[in-house]
């Protein structure tokens, strides 16, 4: 997954999530990026800071709260199946197929045994597990 800092015409900064770089482009072109806070479709990716390693002391931000958590997961849900094609059991056969270049490549999810994930991961086709759908508050512990 990449992770894109993105903002609308109206200066409303969002993140967004995508299986490979050409996805943002692809969705963009197709027009199905909008901005969160006002529904904007004027999107484009935002000026960002690459990520070096200093030698200075790094000061973390506290960790979210497990209320934050649980929001932060259901927002890669919903892009992922907003965004994604859903393939249902074929999930390996067909990012298998993405990887090698025998399929059309785009971002997808489905089903995929605990078998067929690790030959994914041992054959360098990438893969990532897809947040569980949050439980509702009153079946919290």
């Amino acid at each position: 997954m990449i992770k894109y800092a993105l903002i609308c015409e109206h200066d409303h900064e969002f993140e967004g999530w995508f299986g490979v770089s050409a996805d943002y482009d692809d969705q963009h072109a197709r027009g199905l990026l909008d901005c969160p806070t006002c529904g904007s479709k004027a999107v484009r990716k935002a000026i960002m800071a690459p990520a070096v390693a200093g030698t200075k002391a790094q000061h973390f931000a506290p960790a979210p709260s497990p209320e934050a958590m649980r929001e932060m997961a259901l927002q890669v849900r919903r892009q992922v199946e907003d965004n994604f094609d859903y393939v249902g059991e074929a999930f390996a056969k067909e990012a298998r197929a993405i990887h090698e270049g025998k399929a059309e490549e785009r971002g997808i999810y489905g089903e995929a045994t605990a078998a067929e994930v690790k030959a994914l991961i041992e054959d360098g086709v990438p893969v990532a597990a897809l947040p569980p759908k949050p439980k509702a508050k009153g079946e919290l512990n």
